[in-house]
């Protein structure tokens, strides 16, 4: 979502950014509290067509937008939500629908705030409840299914996750519920992207036919931090199809070092 914003819905996400990361610095709890307004307001902003139009159209004056928010949410959110949407509502925006968009991508941010030192324990979390809705056809179909509340998909999560993981990747799961993405793993792996952005690094998806040591992850990590001039965060899958050798994808780009690649590349030639 957040590569999709263009011209001046860009630079209001970068403002909002850094005033967002002011407004939660230092505590867990309001970054958590704040992340559940925004996402509600975001959600709102979808719901309520007049609402968002009001909210975006650049002819009504600044103030007049910033009264209709304080009118509507005042005394339901966070003072500190309350201000950033109004912030929000304040700046100019590319299209209608970006003003929702980024206040869900800052309510990201702002749970990705709320895990403080355990970040990185955030982006593996996601990775790996990816992983389990990939591989496990009852849970993905239970989490998609158009039937179900989002209610009762949240107790699917509370199921799987109460106990075993943190407060914030719980909360993520159930925001990816909402169907702002195509699905529910492509959300989890977006929500990963940002997690590692506020982290300051680049993730790299690595396919191997066998698990690594952690020297092994620590070396591959250290040539690509590297190799990319920022720390990389290693999203590791073992893949029998693999056969051996090592396949990383990073961003755009894919360095294939398997056994399998380098058999289809001699199948190639012998066709050819």
């Amino acid at each position: 979502m957040t590569s999709d914003f263009r011209g001046a819905s860009a630079d209001a996400v970068a403002t909002l950014t850094g005033e967002l990361e002011a407004a939660v610095s230092g505590s867990p709890e309001s970054a958590l509290r704040v992340a559940g307004d925004l996402f509600q307001v975001a959600s709102t902003l979808r719901a309520e067509g007049a609402f968002r139009r009001f909210a975006t159209d650049a002819s009504i004056p600044v103030e007049a937008k910033g009264g209709l928010v304080a009118e509507v949410l005042g005394g339901k959110i966070d003072d500190a939500s309350l201000a950033l949407v109004r912030a929000a509502v304040g700046r100019r925006w590319t299209a209608t629908r970006d003003l929702a968009d980024a206040l869900e991508h800052l309510s990201v941010v702002a749970t990705v705030r709320s895990a403080a030192s355990d970040s990185h324990r955030l982006a593996d979390e996601l990775f790996a409840v990816a992983q389990t809705v990939k591989d496990n056809p009852a849970l993905r179909d239970g989490l998609s299914d158009p039937g179900r509340s989002v209610a009762d998909k949240s107790r699917l999560v509370d199921d799987l996750l109460a106990g075993k993981a943190l407060a914030s990747t719980v909360s993520l799961v159930k925001q990816a519920l909402h169907g702002t993405y195509r699905t529910v793993g492509v959300a989890l792996n977006e929500y990963q992207k940002v997690a590692a952005s506020v982290a300051g690094e680049n993730v790299a998806t690595v396919r191997v036919a066998r698990a690594l040591s952690d020297a092994e992850q620590q070396r591959l990590a250290d040539t690509l931090s590297r190799q990319y001039g920022r720390p990389v965060h290693l999203n590791t899958i073992v893949d029998p199809d693999v056969l051996g050798g090592i396949r990383v994808e990073i961003g755009d780009d894919v360095i294939d070092g398997t056994v399998s690649a380098r058999l289809d590349d001699a199948r190639r030639l012998l066709a050819g």
